[in-house]
């Protein structure tokens, strides 16, 4: 893998009802942006994206590991 690097997956939905129907539906992915640098500018550009939430950081092998939650 070459760093930085974005790893995502589906991780769940989320669906809002009307008259017993589903009339919309989220799906959240969890965005996992590994680099080699703690203030990675790309932070920044996640934290901005819509339905965007800042969730943890963590340092592995001298990786950080900052994820978010996205939802769409």
């Amino acid at each position: 893998m070459v760093y930085p690097a974005i790893v995502y997956e589906r991780n769940y939905g989320f669906d809002e009802y009307g008259d017993n129907f589903p009339y919309s539906r989220w799906w959240r992915y969890q965005v996992t942006l590994i680099s080699r640098n703690p203030d990675d500018p790309v932070i920044e550009k996640l934290a901005l994206l819509p339905m965007s939430k800042y969730v943890r950081h963590f340092a592995v092998d001298n990786l950080d590991h900052n994820i978010f939650n996205v939802y769409f």
